[in-house]
């Protein structure tokens, strides 16, 4: 699991390497340079590109001059610009300009600058700032982001794209940033890079380890998290030889109405699909004959009325329970869900028309059962917890309601966050555009159902339920591209999602 620090602990963890491990500054630096070489020699056939490196007065620069120096040596065309008044800049960028100057690297001064070239053999790398930057760019500095970006060049960002912060919003109307098609960070990832406000600033981002120390990554506390493939593996339970279908829970499924039988379809599908040893759909008579042929392995449960769910069930047989997708919004409706807060004695996971209806009813809240599962998109979200202007502070708003109301609250989007009742928040690295089709979400609510029935607690549901949602579509696009996938397809390669983890 990758710890997503602040701007000050990566600066702090390259403290504590350097006197621990111990290692110079310089030594620290030629290793980031390093990595980013190999990435670049890995990236693409190179030796037949112009280079233009961009280096700043900071580390960052001297970055981009150890990058210079190590690709020159491989006998490349490369020129580097750097600060009119190179006396202006930091101790290692001195050293490393010094090093540069020494083995013939091409070297200009900013002011040089009155054009860039462009075209596909035509490849710049921003080492302007990198995460240093605290205020928005100006002078020449801006003037040469306008550049880089007005050239259509590949564009190559060093730890962070210059103009952007890592722990802060950017007012992308008024502040400059270079809009890279590659940022390379160095050992963690960037809070900035999981925002979809972003998206178009940070380009493709890679993570360079770089060796900091080990203990202090392991020590630093940390609220916000990536999480990788050997995390999940760690999170599934493997199944006893003499299990059977009681052993895996029994699952009940409130949704659908006349209409929108689709959506209590798919949750079933997908909890079936989870492993849950027993599923019941609850949904209004209309669904019935529905639900009984498309998904023969659930039982059903009818409520009394044709054409909505009004009424609950007993709920004493059950192990988990979902409410919302497709149930709309009615009034017998709304009843009937605060019913079920006030008698669910199971995990209870909310999303959809639950949601909406939690945003009319606020004061419900309080009253949730402790670490009950919410799944809203952000536009759900923001109805439920108030609007906010940026990704930052919808974070932040998100970490506060799930601690004050003890929730696991599951933020749908590119790097879907959950955050548990601790305030600890867990990006997903699964997933793809083509999972932006209406019922994913539907899949994703019965997914996670079924995880809890079978005894995962509800963060860790949360998590690996994420994780297989996203890697399914991912597997299903490699089958069918983003365009053609359908809400069915995540549902069908659930299997192939979770063999990848045995």
């Amino acid at each position: 699991m990758l710890k997503i620090f602040s701007s000050e602990q990566v600066r702090r963890a390259d403290r504590f390497t350097i006197l621990n491990e111990p290692v110079s500054s310089a030594d620290l630096m030629e290793r980031a340079g390093s990595a980013c070489v190999t990435w670049l020699n890995s990236f693409r056939e190179i030796k037949n590109n112009t280079i233009l490196i961009f280096c700043g007065p900071g580390n960052n620069g001297g970055d981009g001059l150890v990058i210079a120096r190590l690709l020159h040596e491989q006998h490349l065309n490369i020129t580097a610009f750097i600060p009119d008044d190179a006396t202006a800049t930091s101790e290692d960028f001195k050293a490393n300009l010094q090093k540069a100057k020494h083995c013939g690297v091409t070297l200009l001064p900013f002011d040089s600058v009155k054009t860039i070239s462009s075209g596909g053999d035509v490849i710049l790398i921003d080492a302007l700032f990198g995460s240093g930057l605290s205020k928005p760019l100006e002078g020449i500095y801006k003037e040469l982001v306008v550049l880089i970006n007005n050239s259509h060049s590949v564009t190559i960002a060093i730890d962070i794209p210059s103009g952007l912060y890592a722990d802060k919003p950017v007012d992308l109307n008024r502040d400059t940033c270079v809009k890279a098609d590659y940022t390379l960070s160095f050992q963690f990832p960037k809070l900035a890079f999981l925002f979809p406000e972003n998206e178009f600033i940070c380009g493709d981002w890679h993570i360079l380890p770089i060796g900091l120390h080990p203990d202090f990554i392991q020590s630093e506390p940390c609220k916000n998290h990536f999480t990788e493939i050997e995390d999940y593996k760690a999170i599934l339970k493997p199944r006893a030889r003499f299990s059977h279908k009681g052993t895996f829970g029994h699952t009940l499924l409130i949704g659908g109405s006349k209409g929108k039988t689709g959506a209590s379809v798919l949750m079933s599908r997908a909890c079936m699909r989870s492993g849950a040893g027993l599923v019941t759909a609850h949904l209004p008579g209309s669904g019935y004959q529905i639900i009984q042929t498309a998904v023969p392995e659930v039982m059903v449960s009818v409520d009394e009325d044709y054409n909505f769910c009004t009424h609950l069930p007993a709920l004493h047989a059950y192990s988990a329970i979902a409410a919302g997708p497709g149930m709309g919004t009615g009034h017998e409706t709304t009843k009937m869900l605060k019913h079920l807060i006030q008698e669910a004695r199971v995990p209870l996971l909310l999303d959809a028309d639950a949601l909406n209806i939690l945003a009319d009813n606020r004061t419900w809240l309080a009253f949730l059962p402790k670490g009950t599962v919410l799944t809203p998109h952000p536009g759900e979200f923001g109805r439920i917890a108030g609007k906010t202007s940026n990704s930052f502070d919808r974070l932040e708003l998100l970490r506060e309601m799930s601690i004050k109301y003890n929730l696991n609250i599951v933020l749908k989007g590119a790097y879907t966050v959950v955050c548990s009742p601790l305030g600890n928040c867990y990006f997903n690295s699964s997933g793809n555009p083509g999972m932006a089709t209406g019922g994913s979400g539907d899949a994703l609510t019965g997914l996670i159902t079924g995880l809890l029935a079978q005894g995962y607690n509800a963060t860790e549901a949360c998590i690996i339920g994420v994780y297989l949602h996203g890697r399914a579509g991912d597997i299903a696009a490699q089958q069918l591209g983003y365009e053609a996938l359908a809400a069915g397809d995540i549902i069908e390669n659930f299997g192939n999602a979770f063999k990848e983890l045995y």
